[in-house]
C-alpha cells in the first residue's frame, strides 16, 4: 500500500525557513542597531570642567560637607558635630558642650575645606594631563596617589571629629542622638568607653 508523505510544509517549507530566517536576521539587526544607538550616561559631561566632578561635587569637597564619609562613625552611635549643634536643645547641650562643639565643627570644617581645595585641584590636574593626551603611567601612579591620600585625609577630618564628639556628650545624650537621627538602639551602645561625663 502506497502512502503519501506530501505535506504543505513539504512544499513551502523552505521558503517558510527562509522568510523566518530573514526576520530573525532582521530582529536581530535592530536590535543591535537600537543599543548601538543608546548613548553613554556619560554624554554631556565632556564639557565639565573637571570630567570626573560635577558641580554638585566640587562644591561638596570645596565646603568640606561630609558627603557620607563618616557613615562608618554615624552609624556606629558617634555623633557628628554638625548634628549635634542643630540638636543642641533636644540633647540639653552645657554652655560648655556647646562651646566645645562649636570649636570642633570649626575645626574639621577648616580642615575638610583646605583639603577639599587641594583634592579638586589634584583632580583638575589629572583632567588636564589627560587632555594633554601627553600622560604618562608615571603621571598617573602619582597623580592617583596624590588624589587617594587626600581623600583618605578629608575622610579622616570627618571621622576624628565624630570620634571626639562621643568624648564631649554623655552615654544619655549619645542615646538620646541616636533616637533624634531615627537610628537602631544598638548603634548607641559603646560600652561605657569613649565618654566623658559632665
Amino acid at each position: 500500500m502506497f502512502v503519501s508523505l506530501w505535506h504543505p510544509w513539504t512544499q513551502h517549507g523552505p521558503r517558510r525557513l527562509a522568510r523566518t530566517a530573514l526576520m530573525v536576521c532582521a530582529s536581530i539587526a535592530a536590535h543591535t542597531a537600537a543599543w548601538a544607538a543608546t548613548p553613554s550616561p556619560y554624554a554631556g559631561q565632556e564639557s565639565r570642567d573637571i570630567k570626573a566632578l560635577s558641580p554638585a561635587e566640587q562644591a561638596d569637597w570645596l565646603a568640606g560637607k561630609g558627603m557620607g564619609l563618616a557613615k562608618a562613625a554615624e552609624l556606629n552611635g558617634y555623633p557628628g558635630p554638625a548634628h549635634v549643634l542643630e540638636l543642641a536643645s533636644d540633647l540639653a547641650l552645657t554652655s560648655e558642650q556647646r562651646a566645645r562643639t562649636q570649636a570642633l565643627f570649626e575645626t574639621m570644617a577648616a580642615r575638610a575645606q583646605a583639603l577639599g581645595r587641594e583634592l579638586v585641584e589634584a583632580e583638575r590636574a589629572l583632567d588636564a594631563r589627560f587632555a594633554s593626551k601627553q600622560i604618562t603611567q608615571a603621571d598617573l601612579a602619582q597623580a592617583l596617589e596624590r588624589i587617594g591620600a587626600l581623600q583618605a585625609q578629608v575622610r579622616a577630618a570627618h571621622l576624628e571629629a565624630h570620634l571626639e564628639q562621643v568624648r564631649i556628650l554623655s552615654p544619655e545624650q549619645t542615646a538620646r542622638y541616636v533616637k533624634l537621627r531615627g537610628y537602631g538602639s544598638g548603634a548607641a551602645d559603646h560600652g561605657g568607653r569613649g565618654h566623658h561625663r559632665h
